[in-house]
């Protein structure tokens, strides 16, 4: 019997380094290079998860620098897990790190993290991940709502 779908808040946050260059992180559970993300836990505002996210994944601090926009399309935003279907509503952000990250990063969830030219992303980057990233890279100021 399948279960019902839920929709769930959720967090993501592009990094960029002074090259211009992505922090991507591989995540463990699906192999896939993905920009950092997470879920928003109850009590938290988003700003506050995103900054939670970065520091588990990344080991480090950060800062909001800007709100890109919020995510909700059911095609690109509803993933199937054998548990049910889950449908995230993403607030997405631009951070900054504050320290460097530690060389040979991992954890429970981090396999590996890496700074990519956006024109030259690793080949398992997340399906999601690419309309994200050129939001980000959008210069017209749009806060995008997808």
């Amino acid at each position: 019997m399948e279960k019902t779908p839920v929709i769930l808040p959720a967090v993501a946050a592009v990094i960029f380094n002074e090259q211009g260059q992505v922090l991507l992180q591989k995540r463990k559970d699906v192999n896939e290079w993905c920009i950092i993300s997470g879920h928003v836990e109850f009590g938290e505002t988003v700003e506050n998860a995103i900054i939670r996210e970065i520091r588990e994944e990344t080991g480090t601090s950060a800062s909001v620098k800007r709100c890109i926009g919020v995510y909700s399309a059911p095609d690109s935003q509803t993933y199937h897990y054998t548990s049910g279907s889950v449908q995230y509503i993403t607030t997405y952000f631009e951070a900054v790190l504050h320290d460097q990250i530690a060389a040979g990063f991992c954890n429970e969830e981090t396999a590996a993290l890496g700074f990519f030219d956006p024109a030259a992303l690793p080949g398992n980057f997340a399906r999601i991940n690419p309309s994200w990233l050129s939001d980000a890279l959008d210069t017209s100021g749009q806060f995008f709502v997808r």
